[in-house]
């Protein structure tokens, strides 16, 4: 089915991320694991030809379809152009002002799956189950300590509880990506860790994961360009040294939660 929509519209993906899911058994697994009831209002990113559309039209009370190609876009409008529950929006989902909507389905643009999944996370969501590079997942679930473990994982374990629940080869996709990909359940919550200034957080671990190979300490004041902490060296000698001592890999979320939280107590004292 569809691999006859490609045909019948002559769509060939291959370009801007276009690798198009066509294992009718993954779609329709997909769409399970998002539990969709009555009532809910979905989201979906990089809705190509509509395969995904087709399969949340019935369960969902609205569908939000994203797309970026004009061609794509001119395919949705012509096959669920009698569906009023289908809202399209043509444009870069990185530069559109997202709808309110309980969940997110969707098979991402890799290229920018970094850049959308920071931007969802700013947005209120019930669940998200999303298409990524097998890699892309494995960072977002990673533990601290492994090679994986990273700036994204850090910020996941910030918002959300995720996990991997299947992974995908290149031969399901036309034409098939050079990659292997995976499904990541996304389950949006509140922090399990304190944290006295979220942005505050967030920017610090961005910025010492940039020195992720350098000891804690040496991290902190190399990525001070990024911090603006007042007296950087001497907030570092006043925090603790178990912890300078190690990379910010070795440190888990709510380690470096702690640490931020740190430099903040101490910045307000000086």
């Amino acid at each position: 089915m569809v691999r006859s929509i490609l045909r019948h519209y002559g769509i060939h993906g291959g370009q801007h991320d276009q690798h198009f899911l066509v294992d009718e058994g993954i779609l329709d697994r997909i769409v399970e694991s998002a539990h969709i009831v009555p009532g809910e209002t979905v989201l979906e990113i990089g809705a190509g030809i509509g395969n995904l559309t087709e399969r949340l039209l019935p369960l969902a009370n609205k569908v939000i379809a994203i797309e970026l190609d004009p061609k794509l876009v001119a395919v949705l409008g012509d096959r669920f152009k009698d569906q009023e529950k289908l809202q399209l929006i043509h444009g870069d989902v990185l530069e559109v002002a997202l709808p309110p909507f309980d969940k997110v389905v969707a098979n991402l643009p890799y290229s920018i799956s970094s850049e959308i999944t920071f931007k969802l996370f700013k947005h209120d969501f019930r669940l998200g189950i999303l298409m990524y590079q097998y890699e892309f997942a494995q960072r977002m679930v990673a533990k601290s300590g492994s090679g994986d473990y990273s700036r994204l994982t850090v910020n996941t374990a910030y918002f959300a509880d995720a996990s991997i629940i299947m992974k995908v080869p290149k031969g399901v996709f036309s034409p098939p990506p050079q990659v292997e990909s995976a499904v990541v359940k996304i389950c949006p919550r509140p922090a399990p860790f304190p944290v006295t200034d979220r942005d505050f957080f967030l920017n610090f671990v961005t910025a010492i994961f940039t020195k992720r190979r350098k000891k804690i300490k040496n991290a902190i004041i190399e990525s001070n360009h990024m911090l603006g902490i007042r007296d950087v060296k001497k907030v570092v000698s006043r925090l603790p040294e178990d912890m300078m001592a190690l990379r910010p890999e070795n440190l888990d979320p709510a380690q470096l939660a702690a640490l931020s939280n740190m430099i903040l107590a101490l910045q307000q004292e000086a």
